[in-house]
């Protein structure tokens, strides 16, 4: 017989890989499974339970604490020192706490700042309320140059207006940061003859 044409054994199938590589290739997907898990359940929750909100910032009340009035006729002018205590309270709706700068709180008088008083930096809690006191001086050089001074005391209304602009963060999960701004606005009047405050109005806008 021929050897050339002598029947070849046959051959050996190949061997299976590994048990172990189809054990790490199930551990990998499992665990990004798992990372695509926790990332759509945190996306699910910064956008519904730790969705941020806006702080809601409102003026209570304000107090006339201190009046001092002498017009003077040459030239013609008015001294008017005026103190005046605003009670501020600041709402943080938020599941998470919110983190201001330093913030202001202006005094104007027809459009003129004539005070300012600085509100250092914190933190609210999470539905949490702070309440702050400012007190706002005016002095007396401030007025000196505005015609209408003189002609507002004879009337015994004195229009100020109070404005106060926060600003800050709320950090969802210690991943997302979302900056805040809260302003309120309110016109008054100050009441010379009463000594006291009358015609409070206030405005609250928030942005995010």
């Amino acid at each position: 017989m021929d050897v050339e044409s002598a029947p070849k054994p046959p051959a050996k199938p190949p061997a299976p890989p590994p048990r172990r590589s189809h054990g790490c290739r199930n551990a990998c997907i499992a665990l990004m499974a798992a990372v695509v898990l926790i990332v759509a359940l945190i996306v699910i929750l910064a956008f519904t339970v730790f969705k941020a909100k806006r702080p809601v910032t409102t003026v209570n009340s304000t107090k006339l604490k201190d009046l001092d009035a002498s017009p003077h006729l040459a030239p013609l002018g008015l001294h008017l020192n005026v103190t005046l205590d605003v009670d501020i309270s600041v709402k943080n709706p938020n599941k998470v706490g919110f983190k201001y700068e330093n913030s202001t709180c202006l005094l104007n008088y027809r459009g003129e700042q004539v005070a300012e008083v600085r509100i250092p930096a914190g933190e609210i809690g999470a539905d949490r309320t702070k309440q702050m006191n400012v007190t706002l001086v005016v002095l007396a050089d401030r007025l000196l140059s505005n015609s209408h001074a003189y002609s507002d005391y004879l009337s015994g209304v004195v229009p100020l207006s109070t404005y106060m602009n926060m600003s800050g963060k709320v950090t969802i999960m210690g991943l997302i940061k979302v900056h805040v701004v809260s302003m309120t606005s309110c016109n008054l009047s100050a009441l010379v003859h009463e000594r006291t405050v009358g015609n409070l109005q206030c405005t609250k806008k928030t942005e995010l």
